[in-house]
């Protein structure tokens, strides 16, 4: 019960660092040169998850803009809002579904208290 507690709190904190990233992402989507920030999930031994925070370089979308200078091109966010969107809602699922394993360890745990008391 112990180690499924300990890896669905892992969990949590690998989706919530993940629906973090969603939303700095959705929140910066319209800042010129933003790059979008990627998680990426792998395991921890003997059981867990681990979360580390990319930043992703690709290029977004050029666009000619009227500057002080002139008009100039200017690289875009490279955020895909539809991407995020559905990612956030699955992470979204993902933690819930952590919660649910962490609710149901706890009620083991109170039933085998109830039983040895």
């Amino acid at each position: 019960m112990i180690s499924a507690y300990q890896s669905a709190l892992s969990a949590l904190q690998a989706f919530g660092t993940r629906i973090n990233s969603n939303a700095n992402n959705i929140a910066n989507s319209l800042t010129e040169g933003f790059k979008r920030t990627g998680v990426t999930l792998s395991t921890l031994q003997p059981q867990g998850v681990k979360a580390t925070v990319e930043k992703v370089n690709s290029q977004g979308p050029m666009v000619y803009k009227e500057t002080n200078n002139g008009i100039e091109l200017i690289e875009q966010s490279n955020v895909d809002l539809v991407n995020e969107m559905t990612d956030m809602t699955l992470n979204a699922d993902y933690y819930k579904a952590n919660l649910k394993t962490i609710q149901a360890s706890d009620q083991m745990t109170k039933s085998l208290l109830d039983i040895k008391a």
